[in-house]
């Protein structure tokens, strides 16, 4: 699998990531304190929806496209859908760009790119925001460098390629055994792509028993996760959430698994808790 930026931009898989990463950030905002967000796997922060990687998939046609004329459903989607709106019509933000929206004045981005095209596409895009920080290196071992940040609160986002994706679980949690040593009380969110629901399961145990004091995972399915072929759904492993963000969640879930399922297909989104406080 090769989950390039460009060709899924506003697809499913984006809505569901960066809702959660909208949930997120207004969690932690709801303390005046000044917070850092790093993105391992930035990309190039906005996307056209009209370019030649898009058009080949079309993907956001049945991601944000269902989604754009659905407002007052949810506060939480609202808020989403305001901040893709803002960037203006037949562009769709990525994670760096939605992040940038949302910072206050005294927080803070770090933004980790490895691919030299779109790590100078970040700083031309950030050039003017002093908030923000373009880092051309692998976000894996930035994570030992960057970690923890000056603020001691924020929020650490891990979006890869998954190339090859049971290397790439081991990547993450490699790189997850390393910040959590060296920042145990951040928050951490995971993206991952679903294709057969069954080869997860290994990551599942690995989340259940890591560092991390609690894990809750948040998963949308647009069709059934058994066909290794396609991209059947995604979802967000979230390491120490803030409070109460499940119930948050728990009111989107149902709609974006209503308003985005394949056609002919009986959407899902779920969350559980992989550990609990009690676990630990």
């Amino acid at each position: 699998m090769n989950y390039r930026h460009a060709y899924h931009a506003g697809n499913f898989a984006d809505v569901l990531k960066h809702c959660v990463l909208v949930a997120l950030l207004e969690s932690l905002q709801a303390k005046p304190r000044p917070l850092c967000y790093l993105d391992t796997h930035a990309g190039a922060g906005v996307y056209d929806l009209d370019g030649e990687s898009a058009r080949r998939t079309a993907e956001a046609d049945q991601g944000i496209g269902r989604l754009a004329a659905l407002p007052g459903l949810d506060p939480l989607l609202d808020r989403y859908l305001a901040l893709v709106a803002a960037e203006g019509p037949r562009r769709y933000p990525g994670s760096p760009r939605l992040a940038a929206r949302m910072l206050r004045g005294d927080d803070e981005a770090q933004l980790c790119e490895l691919l030299p095209d779109q790590a100078d596409t970040l700083r031309e895009l950030f050039r003017d925001d002093p908030r923000v920080h373009v880092h051309r290196r692998d976000g894996y071992a930035a994570l030992k460098a960057l970690l923890p940040p000056a603020q001691r609160r924020g929020l650490v986002l891990i979006d890869p390629a998954y190339e090859e994706q049971v290397d790439e679980f081991a990547r993450i949690q490699s790189a997850l055994d390393t910040a959590l040593g060296r920042w145990p009380n951040g928050v951490y969110a995971v993206w991952y792509p679903i294709k057969l629901g069954r080869d997860l399961q290994p990551f599942r145990r690995w989340l259940g028993q890591c560092a991390a004091a609690t894990v809750l995972d948040v998963e949308l399915l647009v069709r059934p996760d058994s066909v290794p072929q396609r991209l059947n759904g995604a979802g967000v492993a979230i390491l120490n959430p803030p409070w109460r963000l499940d119930e948050r969640l728990d009111a989107l879930m149902p709609l974006l698994a209503q308003h985005l399922a394949a056609p002919g297909e009986t959407g899902l989104g779920r969350m559980r808790w992989l550990k609990t406080e009690a676990d630990t």
